[in-house]
């Protein structure tokens, strides 16, 4: 095994799951991202030493949001046991997927999950920014949630409503220019208790119809597979570590080059002022 997580090939059985039940948060993107890092040369000794990070630059992206989908299934994780929760929802024919599909007396939600920690966000209608930069954030959730919408409304034989919520992980703070009708837009951390105080919308026959739908994975991919790799979260814990070590380091050596140019200027100042 090589020091570096992104090298270890995966070598664990595979499990099949019976249906999208059983799918854990985050497995795509994690998946993803184990593939763009075992293309990367490994960090040399010398690297680690300077405190290079393991996740490759091309991964980051990767990385980032599979820390974010796996904080947002550990809170809907909260939720009581009228709430169906679907992580991972392959979707289409390629590799896309839906973050977390929620379904409960209080209708149907898809949740696009955005890792931008310490990010100022800003909100208007038609546009959201990070940072002052703009992103697709409001158009993709529109489109998932169209998208399930009509998927699920094919399988379940009733007109199905899909309501797209945006889920920002560790933002700095929120600006809200204007709010958009139709996504709903929050901090994770308020997800289970929105969700919760929402009033019923759906009858049980209905609720019951769609949850059959929806856990089936070919209402939403015609050859996903759903087998999981039992390894995949130990890899990820692992590469975690080095990465908050890789982060330690860092900051160790910037005090480091801090105090040593403070001694630089104190010295240069001693013998300047020794001069007069």
């Amino acid at each position: 095994m090589t020091e570096d997580v992104h090298a270890v090939p995966v070598v664990s059985p595979r499990a099949a799951v019976g249906d999208l039940i059983d799918r854990p948060a985050a497995y795509s993107v994690i998946e993803e991202l184990f593939r763009v890092q075992a293309t990367m040369e490994p960090r040399s000794a010398l690297r680690r030493v300077f405190g290079a990070r393991p996740v490759h630059a091309d991964a980051q992206s990767w990385f980032a949001g599979a820390i974010g989908e796996l904080k947002v299934g550990e809170l809907l994780s909260r939720l009581g046991p009228e709430w169906t929760v679907l992580h991972a929802v392959p979707v289409g024919t390629g590799a896309s997927d839906i973050d977390h599909v929620v379904i409960g007396p209080a209708g149907v939600f898809t949740i696009n999950t955005k890792r931008h920690r310490g990010k100022k966000i800003w909100v208007g209608d038609r546009m959201l920014m990070v940072s002052g930069q703009k992103t697709d954030h409001l158009r993709n959730s529109r489109h998932e949630a169209k998208r399930a919408a009509k998927l699920l409304t094919q399988a379940a034989g009733i007109a199905v409503e899909v309501h797209p919520v945006l889920a920002i992980v560790e933002p700095a703070s929120f600006i809200f220019r204007q709010r958009p009708q139709d996504v709903s837009i929050m901090d994770a951390r308020r997800l289970p208790r929105w969700l919760k105080r929402r009033r019923a919308v759906l009858a049980p026959e209905e609720l019951a119809s769609i949850i059959d739908a929806a856990t089936e994975v070919r209402t939403w991919h015609p050859t996903a597979d759903l087998s999981i790799d039992p390894s995949y979260r130990e890899r990820f814990s692992e590469l975690e570590r080095k990465d908050h070590q890789a982060y330690l380091v860092q900051l160790a050596w910037s005090l480091a080059m801090a105090i040593a140019a403070g001694a630089v200027a104190v010295s240069f100042l001693t013998s300047f002022t020794a001069g007069f």
